[in-house]
């Protein structure tokens, strides 16, 4: 083979690859405020985050969503819980057993960061049980994040968040819950 062709051919895939986090089905475009829900019977599943610091020191984000299992039933409400602060550390748990179905988010000039709200639905009485928080996501400030639940069964919960003023951007720790198959008298946050 022409060794001209080969090279044009690694380099064409390099440079393709330095592009490849335009191609994810971003939510947001950088400093740019975003809602995001899943369809009703679905909760997030899987979260991508791309950081830039020539971009604000922003990142893109990207979910997806997956139905339920038939056992928990349709969810009967659904509501947007409690909201941080940008620039603030941050630990929010969905209220009343509730599973993140959605996030919404606003970008501020003044602290080069984001306030957040997850979007919650209650599913009967479930309750959650064997929760655990992931592994800091992303492990080092400003790489690329990404969060695939583990196991079918598992649901996220909430996160918790810490913010550098230094660096300019967030590290999560999803809570992650399996949900009990019967109904439950009590709210076990």
């Amino acid at each position: 083979m022409n060794p001209a062709l080969v090279l044009l051919a690694l380099l064409a895939s390099v440079a393709a690859q330095s592009q490849d986090h335009y191609d994810m089905g971003w939510v947001n475009g950088y400093r740019q405020g975003f809602n995001f829900q899943c369809p009703h019977g679905e909760v997030i599943v899987a979260i991508r985050s791309y950081f830039s610091e020539n971009d604000g020191s922003d990142r893109l984000w990207s979910f997806e969503c997956q139905p339920t299992p038939a056992g928990l039933g349709e969810p009967s409400d659904c509501w947007w819980d409690d909201i941080n602060r940008a620039g603030m550390e941050w630990t929010s748990t969905c209220t009343r057993n509730g599973l993140v179905a959605g996030v919404q988010s606003k970008y501020f000039e003044s602290t080069l960061d984001r306030e957040w709200q997850f979007y919650c639905c209650f599913y009967k009485r479930r309750c959650p049980y064997s929760c655990m928080k992931t592994t800091d996501i992303p492990e080092y400030y400003k790489e690329e994040g990404e969060l695939v639940v583990p196991s079918y069964g598992y649901f996220i919960r909430g996160a918790q968040t810490t913010f550098s003023g230094v660096l300019r951007d967030r590290q999560w720790k999803y809570i992650l819950c399996r949900m009990t198959d019967f109904d439950c008298e009590f709210d076990n946050l």
